[in-house]
């Protein structure tokens, strides 16, 4: 079933439930107040010809029967009984038509004064008089003619009502809901003619006012992310593949340069030298490219801890400094904190280790006498570190591409690196919820501040 004939059915259905219970609520309702009002008109009727008969001695039975069958407001198939306590017949008002009860009707009228039922299609009423120490029953009953045939019309009115109206909503249901659903077959039109060579397109978002314009909002974001994605797959390998390309172009002319003509031991051992060289470039680019692959994968389902940025930051100083003794790294507390955990966040410790050795190893590397400077403090909910190098700089262009894999600024390409680390970084910050952030200009240096939420 589709969606436009499920909301179509659902209104329906809703709607015919309320017009139902709307005409079962008038119906019942007129049909009470007729039923109450013809009782009591019988109720008045009985008593009226009981005090007739009691109270006004000039009226005997038959004055009184010619009275009840002249009045103006005489009902249809109108009788009224009076019986004494013997149960004996004081009064009828019809001699030619014997009036049937129920035996235990007399009984009851005297035990509850008043007692309302039904003689056959007739309402029968049954009252207690009492008067001059008579105690005397009174059964009036009439068949409600006038009243019966206001309730049979307005079952009719409220029967084809009903079925118009249920008609009438079938129809402005379907209308409605293919009204509604317009626009997300527009969108299913739209997202047809998006394939994997045409990301770029993108769905129409309308005034981006009600849930379905905010459904081609976020679709529009996903495809934005995912044409990222490509983007970067495709600047990976292209980046991969130059990067591949100058080791192995170089091993291949050293190889065919040994090969070509008989060369002296030297000569051999320099070409033995660079093939070397080139070999280990290949190995740590090989190693970059796993480190990067495996980083991307598995982040995901990395192990997260409660663990203190300082710590961290000595961790990755000490591997550092392992490596590369003639690095400088100088660190500073912004604030000192007051209690142990005053720098603690929620992180992997490998990861963030990761992170801030990158940092520093990039801040001494490109300096021109391989010093870092390091900051370390708290702001609000947040742990903070800044590593500050007085290397090359970034421009403002070179800074918008600084995150992304295999991107090198112009003058670092003089520097040993592929251009990997800090895309790692921002993967690996994207991970914990935090920022990193760059601030740099050229030949002044660069600072580039990490931040976590505090545990």
């Amino acid at each position: 079933m589709t969606i436009r004939n499920r909301i179509s059915g659902q209104f329906t259905l809703i709607v015919a439930s309320i017009l139902i219970g709307f005409s079962l609520l008038i119906y019942l309702v007129s049909a009470t107040y007729r039923r109450e009002e013809f009782y009591e008109r019988l109720k008045n009727k009985a008593r009226t010809t009981v005090r007739f008969l009691v109270e006004v001695k000039e009226v005997d039975n038959d004055l009184l029967r010619i009275i009840d069958r002249n009045t103006l407001t005489a009902l249809i198939d109108e009788k009224v009984l009076i019986l004494n306590e013997k149960n004996e017949l004081v009064y009828s008002s019809v001699d030619d038509h014997p009036v049937r009860y129920q035996p235990g009707l007399l009984d009851a009228v005297r035990k509850t004064h008043e007692v309302e039922t039904t003689n056959g299609e007739n309402e029968l009423v049954g009252i207690l008089y009492e008067a001059n120490g008579q105690r005397l029953v009174v059964l009036a009953s009439a068949y409600d003619q006038f009243g019966q045939s206001k309730l049979a019309n307005l079952r009719l009115t409220l029967f084809w009502g009903l079925l118009g109206g249920i008609v009438l909503t079938v129809g402005l249901g379907f209308f409605f809901a293919g009204q509604s659903l317009q626009p997300i077959g527009h969108i299913n039109q739209q997202v047809q003619t998006i394939t994997a060579r045409n990301l770029r397109q993108r769905l129409d978002e309308g005034r981006r006012q009600d849930e379905i314009d905010q459904l081609a909002v976020n679709f529009n974001a996903v495809l934005q992310r995912l044409e990222q994605a490509f983007e970067q797959q495709r600047s990976f390998v292209s980046h991969a593949s130059h990067e591949l390309r100058t080791p192995l172009a170089a091993l291949k002319s050293e190889i065919q340069l040994g090969l070509r003509r008989p060369l002296s031991v030297e000569r051999h051992t320099e070409i033995l030298q660079n093939l070397l060289t080139d070999t280990d470039r290949l190995i740590a680019l090989s190693n970059s490219l796993l480190v990067l692959a495996r980083t991307l994968e598995n982040l995901e389902a990395v192990t997260m801890r409660i663990v203190r940025l300082d710590d961290v930051l000595f961790t990755a100083q000490d591997e550092l400094l392992a490596t590369h003794p003639d690095y400088i790294v100088h660190v500073q507390y912004d604030q000192i904190p007051e209690s142990d955990t005053g720098t603690s966040v929620v992180g992997n410790e490998a990861l963030l280790v990761r992170v801030v050795l990158n940092l520093l190893d990039n801040a001494c590397k490109y300096a021109t006498d391989h010093r870092a400077q390091v900051r370390i403090g708290t702001q609000d909910d947040y742990v903070w570190l800044s590593v500050t190098d007085t290397g090359i700089g970034l421009s403002a262009d070179e800074k918008l591409h600084i995150f992304e894999p295999f991107y090198r600024a112009p003058g670092a390409t003089e520097f040993a690196g592929f251009g990997v680390g800090l895309a790692i970084c921002a993967r690996i910050m994207e991970l914990h919820e935090g920022q990193i952030q760059v601030d740099s200009e050229p030949g002044k240096g660069s600072t580039f501040k990490v931040k976590l939420k505090k545990a």
